[in-house]
């Protein structure tokens, strides 16, 4: 019996031992496991503290359409500017459904993002495509026939740095066609007019901008030409300098007079938008009662004659003319409130207003 005892004794110490054991290889491991955990979360943060350092500070946007003569040659230039400059970059082409070897001679072109469209969606879509696929916190964007010199760049990025949200360059000295310099001027002379932007070409593609001009805006229809004009109606200073321009040695213009109707509807919308876009009800109603105030003159007057003179009025077209006006410009003040309903309703959908805060100061 005494022997048994023992036995049992020592069984269970032993079993208590291994299990003890097993403890403390379990606590061991973990420990192993926490101390690999923290250098992974150490080596982690390195990343991402490199990952900061190595923040993208220009973003260069170029649409390309047929474009194989001039695309590598833009490259290498857009790269020697962006190196020269010393800062982090990154190069972005946008192939807008381009149909001869654009996109093959891309092949082998680093550093380079390239974005192909389907087919060919036009100019201010490949702008729009870059936007939104850029990471710098400046972009700036040019055209993709040469004739903007990426050397330009550090013109832009000098007059950025003076606090300018947007600097649009100036082709001072164009080197385009006679029919291309009248198209582009008595443009320039209707936009004076209408949106009374205070930058002298618009149609240079050569731009640059702060990222935050483009958090809650989406380009539609020829409108990257009116880009600075849209956002110096939000708020943003606008700024200018001059930039050289070349003669297109490869490749033929995309520029038509159907591009420049669809400019001219667009600039009619921005110059809306640039006066109107917060109050519709005072160009729609105020028109409205123009209308129906001029008809309601003539009524009155068609019944004075008839009252006080005896003139018959069943043979004359004046009072159908009151009448007409009467209902165009009830037509229209009605259009004014819908517009201005809708008006509201669109920056409500939107979560935003019709301001924009550039800044909050705390004392």
């Amino acid at each position: 019996m005494n022997i048994l005892a023992v036995l049992k004794f020592v069984s269970r110490q032993s079993q208590f031992g291994f299990g003890f054991l097993k403890f403390l290889g379990l606590l061991l491991f973990c420990l192993k496991l926490a101390k690999i955990k923290a250098v992974i979360n150490l080596f982690s943060f390195n990343l991402v503290l490199n990952d900061m350092s190595e923040k993208i500070y220009l973003s260069v946007v170029v649409p390309l359409y047929d474009e194989e003569g001039n695309v590598q040659e833009l490259h290498k230039r857009i790269l020697k500017a962006c190196q020269a400059i010393g800062k982090p970059f990154e190069i972005i082409f946008v192939d807008d459904g381009s149909k001869d070897g654009t996109v093959k001679n891309c092949a082998g072109l680093s550093p380079l993002t390239l974005i192909k469209f389907r087919k060919n969606f036009g100019q201010t879509a490949s702008f729009d495509a870059g936007i939104k696929q850029a990471q710098g916190e400046i972009i700036i964007m040019m055209d993709g026939d040469l004739q903007n010199d990426p050397a330009d760049m550090k013109l832009l990025l000098a007059k950025i740095e003076e606090g300018f949200d947007v600097v649009a360059g100036w082709r001072w000295q164009r080197k385009d066609s006679l029919g291309k310099k009248i198209f582009s001027r008595t443009a320039n002379l209707l936009r004076k007019i209408l949106i009374q932007d205070k930058i002298h070409d618009s149609g240079c593609s050569l731009k640059a901008y702060r990222r935050a001009c483009f958090e809650d805006m989406d380009l539609f229809g020829e409108m990257h030409r009116f880009i600075p004009a849209l956002l110096e109606l939000q708020g943003y200073s606008v700024g200018e300098v001059k930039v050289s321009h070349h003669h297109r040695t490869s490749g033929v213009s995309k520029y038509n007079w159907k591009r420049a109707m669809k400019g001219f509807v667009d600039m009619i919308s921005i110059w809306f938008w640039r006066k109107y876009s917060n109050r519709p009800l005072h160009l729609f109603g105020g028109t409205g009662i123009v209308f129906a105030g001029l008809g309601f003159a003539i009524l009155i007057w068609m019944g004075i004659e008839k009252i006080f003179f005896g003139y018959p009025i069943a043979t004359r077209n004046w009072p159908l003319v009151g009448v007409f006006f009467v209902l165009v410009g009830i037509q229209l003040f009605v259009f004014g409130l819908l517009a201005d309903i809708m008006l509201k309703n669109y920056y409500k959908g939107q979560g935003k207003m019709n301001y924009n805060i550039k800044e909050i100061i705390q004392n």
